[in-house]
This record gives structure tokens, sequence and C-alpha cells, in this order.
């Protein structure tokens, strides 16, 4: 009978497994839907197209277990004095992380080669690829992910703190991120919801891949912490299987147009893919149900642990297998561009909407998913903290939940109803969905007071390994909130930035590129919510400026604010030309006045959320006078009112000593009069 060890003592055999079954697949599936097949014009090579697929899948694989090893090594993993657990994973990272940018590199250059349509070794190709790769989108994204990933491996190689270790593995996921805008659904019609589908899909399949695997390479060194560290990684695990399945479905709607789409070789494929989903699914339930309690007790639980995890590992690659050969197939639903396409829908990948009527702010909607996504995320995160409270007894004031549920709701309103539509070609109504944004639903957020109810629902961990309420403990002493929270600064990020986006080629981008507009959205809802958290937040953090000085920095950013309004409304050149002046809409004849239109409501819907804020600031100060005056009548009815009487002992020495001093100076005097005075007699 082999030890509980035994299995784990060739920590290779998962990478082994995992890697051998997805190539398996990703061959096979190319075989069914033809992906590797030779094109009629401009074939590069058997090597190229089969060596393209290989790559892809060594490229996922290695990608994942950077991720894993990173996230075990900074927040799941514990340590003691006598384990050095994280750095070595951290290590094995940057060995993972070196792989994933070389993979990323000959993928790079083996997909230049299938677009050329020249095999690696003909003529020029190298010259062609320096001066072109660059240029187009597939491969400029995947040099930009490898970047990152090279980078990754430095800071991996020589990172000895945990936190250096938690921002490794942020910029790990993140440098997944790119691919998202190269994959089949980048090119389709319904842009937007296509990459965010791929884009959430992506992180989720890397980090529950990643961490299984991660939990497979350093299960010899994890020991008797093993239970606890598969506990964690369970959570992971199903948040995963929940971002990766409902993305799935959408993301296979758009390429398959129906059912009928099933029976095709791509989507013999889907089907593929989602039973291996299925069986993965049952082997996280098993985990959660039958092992994870027996890892922290039975040896047999870790035998049985390694068997499944394999297992595990064999349908993960087997369904990476078949995403690599779904993304190199052609879909049901073809990557066709619209025949005819208006302006609008070339600019902004959405036909234009019908003209703007009072009713139509409330009654036009379009569903973006990504925000109903974050929202319906936030409201229901918030809402079990609540119900976690209230089981509990703890109390939490019901008014703070309705103004969270209210913020989310008018930036779903702000996101996805009339200002989010119309914003795409209309600068005034873009304008309105800004404020509402960066600041109507910031003054319903943050009074809510999320990271206290955080706070004091999340569990802590007592092996001191940073789990979500230790990570916001972290953020909110962190010397870079301490630096972003100054009232200056944030004023100025929620000014400058303002001037700076609409002054700048910035404003185009996001107008015109689905990047773009979710960066917008993201640098809005922040600057707007850091802004008011420093005026008015509950929340702990650094330590607040006095309300008076608050107050200063309020006005004088609406004063900034109403400026530019100003400015907006009285220029004469219209900003994003190349957007606003070619979007040829017929009830828009003049976009420079819209644009004049937009800089009024800058200037005038300022005004009601400065003036919120500013009672609300003056509240704050009233009720800290009568908080602080309360605590000194306790402390005075606890010790006899000491600190009143030693004030007045105090002024009491300070008389004494002044009627001394007063004395002492008129002795001098008197003396000073005797000796200056003629003797009598004589």
């Amino acid at each position: 009978m082999s030890s509980p060890s035994s299995t784990s003592a060739r920590p290779g055999r998962p990478g082994l497994v995992l890697t051998g079954v997805a190539v398996v697949a990703v061959l096979a599936g190319a075989l069914v839907t033809g992906a590797a097949a030779a094109p009629v014009l401009g074939d590069p090579g058997p090597l190229v197209r089969w060596g393209a697929l290989v790559a892809r899948v060594i490229h996922d694989l290695a990608a994942a277990a950077t991720v894993g090893l990173l996230v075990l090594a900074a927040f799941l993993a514990p340590e003691t004095t006598r384990t050095n657990r994280r750095v070595s994973a951290t290590r094995l990272a940057s060995a993972t992380a070196a792989l994933w940018a070389l993979a990323g590199l000959v993928g790079v250059l083996l997909t230049f080669a299938q677009l050329a349509g020249v095999p690696l070794s003909a003529p020029g190709y190298l010259d062609q690829f320096v001066s072109f790769a660059w240029e187009l989108e597939v491969t400029r994204v995947a040099i930009i992910s490898l970047g990152l990933a090279a980078v990754v491996a430095a800071g991996a190689a020589v990172a000895s703190s945990r936190s250096a270790m938690a921002w490794l593995a942020g910029l790990s996921v993140f440098a997944v991120l790119p691919l998202a805008l190269a994959g089949h659904a980048a090119g389709a019609a319904n842009h937007d919801t296509a990459v965010n589908t791929l884009a959430v899909h992506l992180v989720g399949v890397t980090l529950w891949l990643g961490g299984l695997l991660a939990l497979a390479v350093m299960r010899p060194q994890l020991g008797s912490d093993l239970g606890a560290t598969v506990q964690r990684y369970s959570t992971i695990a199903l948040w995963s299987f929940v971002a990766v399945a409902m993305s799935g479905v959408l993301n296979a709607g758009l390429r398959l147009g129906g059912l009928d789409g099933l029976a095709t070789a791509y989507g013999l494929l889907v089907v593929a893919k989602v039973l291996a989903l299925v069986g993965l699914g049952y082997a996280g339930w098993r985990h959660r149900r039958a092992l994870t309690g027996r890892l922290l007790n039975e040896a047999a639980g870790v035998r049985d642990f390694g068997r499944l995890v394999l297992a595990e590992l064999a349908l993960m690659g087997l369904a990476v297998g078949v995403a690599v050969a779904l993304a190199r197939s052609a879909p049901p639903v073809p990557d066709t561009p619209i025949a005819e396409p208006t302006p609008a829908e070339v600019f902004t990948g959405y036909p234009a909407p019908a003209p703007l009527t009072a009713s139509a702010w409330f009654t036009t909607w379009r569903v973006d998913w990504l925000w109903l996504a974050v929202a319906v995320l936030m409201v229901g995160l918030y809402l079990a903290g609540w119900q976690r409270l209230r089981r509990r007894g703890d109390a939490w004031p019901l008014a703070r939940v309705v103004l969270w549920v209210l913020g989310w709701a008018v930036f779903l309103f702000a996101t996805q109803g009339g200002p989010g539509i119309y914003g795409r070609v209309l600068f005034s109504a873009h304008m309105v969905m800004h404020m509402a944004v960066a600041m109507l639903v910031p003054l319903l957020l943050v009074p809510a007071a999320p990271l206290t109810l955080a706070l004091r629902a999340l569990r802590s961990r007592p092996d001191k390994t940073w789990g979500p309420r230790e990570v916001i403990l972290q953020l909110v002493h962190s010397r870079y909130l301490g630096a972003l929270a100054n009232p200056v600064v944030a004023s100025a990020l929620f000014f400058f930035s303002l001037a700076i986006f609409y002054y700048s080629p910035l404003f185009e981008l996001a107008l015109t590129t689905h990047t773009g507009h979710v960066a917008m959205m993201v640098h809005f809802l922040f600057s707007g919510y850091l802004f008011v958290w420093v005026l008015i937040g509950l929340d702990p953090g650094p330590k607040r400026w006095s309300p008076l000085l608050l107050l200063v920095v309020l006005f004088a950013t609406m004063a900034f604010h109403a400026f530019f309004g100003v400015i907006m409304t009285g220029g004469t050149t219209l900003l994003a030309p190349d957007f606003f002046g070619r979007l040829d809409l017929a009830w828009v004849p003049d976009p420079l006045a819209d644009q004049q239109r937009a800089g009024a409501i800058a200037w005038g819907v300022g005004e009601a959320p400065t003036l919120a804020l500013a009672l609300v600031v003056a509240a704050q100060w009233v009720r800290s006078d009568r908080v602080e005056a309360r605590r000194r009548d306790r402390q005075a009815d606890r010790d006899g009112d000491a600190e009143l009487a030693a004030y007045n002992a105090q002024l009491a020495q300070r008389r004494a000593a002044h009627e001394q001093a007063e004395r002492i100076r008129a002795d001098r005097t008197a003396q000073r009069a005797r000796r200056g005075t003629p003797g009598q007699g004589g």
C-alpha cells in the first residue's frame, strides 16, 4: 500500500497528465472541426497550423499554473517558522510565467505566419513580422499579454514579501484579459457582450485550473495544512465554476445561434466541453461534501484527494484542449461584419437609437451583461453580509441597505437605460451618464459603509493567511490608499482627470473602443467614490481631515467643476470631431450645440450633489461635536470631573505665579525708588 504522499512525491506528474490530455484533446478537436486544415490560399505548412494549437495549449496551461501558484502563495497556504511554502510556490510561478511568455512568443510567430500565409522559413518573414505584428489586433494583444507574463516571471523570481506576491497574482490575472480581445467573440456583431463573456470565462478557467494544479504540485510541502488550503481553494473553485458556466452559456449562444448549431462539428465540441464542465462540477461537489473534512484528520483522505485531483486535471485538460480547438474553428454563426453598417454601427458596434424624447430616457434599455453582473454581485454580497449580521444578532441600519441597493439601481439605469444608450452617440446624454456614475452613485454608495459591513461579517483567519477580511484591512491601512485618500489628491484626481479625459484623445478612444469604454466607466466610478469617501465616508481608513478643511476642499473642487462646465458651454471647437462629426444622426443637426448642452449639464448637475455633500459634512461636524461633548460628560461622571478640576488647578497655579511675579516686580520697583531718593537728616 502506498503512503499518503507517494503520489505527490512526483510533483511533475499532475502537470504531465494535464498537458498530455490537453494536447490530445486539441489535436482531436482540430481533426473534428478542421481547425488545422490547409487553407485554399496561402498555406503556411502543417508545422505552423498544428504547432499554433499546441503552443496555445502550453500557453494557457502555463498561465493557469502561474496564477494558481501565486494565488496559493499570497492567499491560501499557511506558513510556519519551519516552512518556506510561499517562496517555493512563487519561484515555481516564476518558471511557469517564463514558459507562459515563451509559449506566447512562439504562438505570436506562428499566428502571424498563418495570417500572412507563409511558413516561418519564408524570405522576409521576420521583416514582415516586425513591421506589422503590432498593427494586427490578434497579435498585438498577444504581445501585450506575453510582455506582462515576462514582468510576472521577473518579479516572482525575487519576490519574498506576501504583498509582492499578492500584487504579482493580480498582475498575472490581468495579463490574461487582453486575450479576450482576440478570440472568436471579439469579431462578432455583438462585440461588447462577446468580449465581456470571454474575459470572464478566461479568468474563471485560469483561477480554477491554476488553483487545482498548484494544490497538486505543492501538496508535498503543504503537509498537515493541506485540508485548510483545500477548503479555501474550494471557495475560489465554486465562484470560478459559476463564472465559467454562465459566461460559457452566453458565449455559446452567440456562436451557435440556436440548438441547430449543436449538430455541427463545432457544436459537438461544445457538447464535449459541457460534459467536462459537468464532470468537474461533480468533482468539486465531492471535494466540498466528502473530502475536505477528511483531509484535516485522515491519511486516507489525502490519498483519495490525490486520485481525485488527477481525475479533475484530466477533465480540465480535456476542457482546455477542446476550448483551444473551438477558438481556432469556424462557428455556425460566422464572425462576419455587418453588410452595410451605419456610421453608428461602425464606431460603436450598435445601431443608432431612435430620436431622443423625454420618455425615451426611461423606456430605452439594452442589457450590458458586464455591468449587470457587477451590480447584481455587489448587491448580493452586501445583502449576504447583512443577513449574516442579522443571524448573529448584530444590528445594521436598514437605511444603509436601502442606499446601497438604490445606488446600484441608479448605476444600472445610467449604464443600460437611456443615459447609457444615448450616451454612446450623444454628448449631452453621455454627460448625464457621467454625472450619474461619478457623482450621484457614489453619494448613495459611500454612506452604506460596505467595508465596515464586510469587516463585521467576514470571518478572520487564525493562521495569519490573507483572506478577504485581511485583504480589506491591508488595503484600508496601506500607504497607497493613504496617499490617494488625501482630500487634495482625491479632489485633483476627480477634477483634473475629468478635464484631461475630455480634452485629449482619451475621450474618442472611450467612445470607439470597448476597452476604452470599460476603462472610462471604471475610472468614473472609482474617482467619484474616492472623492465622496474622503468627504463623508464612514468606513475605516486614513485619518480624516477636520470638517472645516473638508468643506474648503469640496467648494474648491466644485468651483473648478463649474468652471469646466462654463468652458465647455462656451466652447466653439467640437471635441472628438472624428466621432461626433461623422455620426451623421438626422435628429442631431448640430453636434457642437449638443456639446454645449453637455457643458451646461456638467455645470448644473454638480450643484445638487455639492449641496448634499456640504450638508452631510456639516451634519457630521455637528454630530462629532455632540459625541465629543457626551464623551467628556461621561468622563466627568466617572472621575468627578477631574479634567475640569485639573484645568482649574492649572489656572489657579498660573494665577498664583502671576501674582507672585507681580509682587516681585513691585518690590524691585520700590527698591529702585528707595535707592534713587536722597537721604533725610545729616
